[in-house]
């Protein structure tokens, strides 16, 4: 068992916290039973070092086991040295090293992808998870994240994502032009979402063709020069009273809008 929090090996691991560290080494943290699991089910290739505590071990068995049919060593750790490594207040007893894997454009916009999101100057590690996880969910071909935004491996994006991550793929450091460009000659419509654009409704008869979103900064949304690439601008419509929507809130609807549209659309030709 390891259980000495201060050792290099363990101080190591913490410094995946941080994003030189990460830059530097090419590898990433994964905390929490859920995100682990995940991994594990989708990419067990770049899982590189797994560490459990002895509590975490009996918990979570069925997770011991798939590392084992993965061939992947658990080291067991003490609960200081857990909570020296993970980036969480309070860890869940499980924490994975992995490597960072390289997802290009291609990865994204590959023949057939009819959903994209493009993420632009995105910098809350909370709104960009969670907006991964809604495009996962919307059945999503993919996320392109600018290089201007938050870095995907970021602990506190990782776990927003809550194991999404793994599912589809995630292309960062891309340059904004680039990205649209690739979209649009991926055969895929652009459109922005931001609040100096039509209500989303007057754009459903487009709704059903292959669409990459473009969502801006959380304070500063898109500006005029970025708008002008794309062929609508758009917004989600408040119709109560708050102030506001969370960047995150309004990407989940756009996204959520398209592949209902999209896959209406799908049934309706299936029937013709």
């Amino acid at each position: 068992m390891i259980d000495n929090p201060r050792s290099p090996r363990v101080r190591a691991v913490h410094k995946l916290a941080k994003r030189s560290a990460r830059r530097e080494s090419g590898m990433f943290l994964v905390e929490g039973p859920q995100a682990v699991r995940e991994v594990l089910a989708f990419h067990p290739e770049i899982v590189g070092e797994l560490y459990l505590t002895p509590a975490a071990l009996e918990r979570h068995g069925r997770l011991v086991a798939t590392a084992a049919e993965r061939s992947l060593q658990v080291e067991t750790v003490s609960e200081a040295v857990i909570e020296a490594m993970a980036d969480t207040v309070t860890p869940q007893g499980v924490v994975a090293v992995c490597r960072q894997p390289e997802v290009g454009l291609d990865a994204v916009l590959r023949p057939g992808a009819r959903l994209v999101a493009i993420l632009d100057e995105v910098r809350d590690p909370g709104n960009a998870g969670t907006i991964i996880r809604a495009a996962d969910a919307a059945g999503a071909d993919g996320v392109v994240v600018t290089r201007s935004s938050v870095d995907v491996f970021n602990p506190k994006v990782v776990r927003s994502t809550t194991g999404s991550l793994f599912h589809l793929p995630v292309a960062q450091g891309v340059d904004r032009e680039e990205a649209i460009a690739a979209a649009r000659a991926a055969g895929l419509q652009v459109l922005a979402a931001d609040v100096s654009g039509v209500d989303l409704p007057e754009l459903d008869d487009r709704m059903a063709r292959p669409t990459a979103w473009l969502f801006g900064n959380e304070a500063r949304g898109l500006d005029d020069a970025t708008l002008g690439l794309v062929e609508h601008v758009v917004k989600v419509p408040i119709y109560g009273h708050a102030e506001s929507m969370n960047l995150a809130t309004a990407a989940s609807v756009c996204l959520y809008q398209t592949a209902f549209a999209q896959r209406i659309a799908a049934r309706r030709g299936e029937g013709s």
